[in-house]
């Protein structure tokens, strides 16, 4: 049988943890930590707004109320990507 409509895309990204240091983010059976050091505008977020992350196209991830988009490229290797933030 050929189904005429593809299924849904089921792998969402889960915070794990927040701390002092940082967040951990779960996806597709791998787990990410994102240091403020290198990711800093999640220092200040509330944990409403860290943990209200969405998915897109398999490596990219999406907080809405932030206005942050980073692929899981940068966060596997962020010292590829400088930050310009201030």
């Amino acid at each position: 049988m050929i189904s005429s409509k593809h299924g849904t895309h089921t792998s969402k990204a889960e915070v794990t943890n927040i701390d002092r240091f940082g967040i951990w983010i779960l996806l597709s059976d791998s787990e990410y930590f994102l240091s403020y050091d290198d990711f800093p505008w999640f220092r200040h977020a509330t944990v409403d707004q860290i943990i209200n992350v969405e998915t897109f196209q398999a490596e990219n991830l999406h907080w809405p109320e932030l206005d942050i988009d980073l692929s899981i490229e940068s966060i596997r290797h962020p010292e590829h990507f400088p930050l310009t933030y201030k």
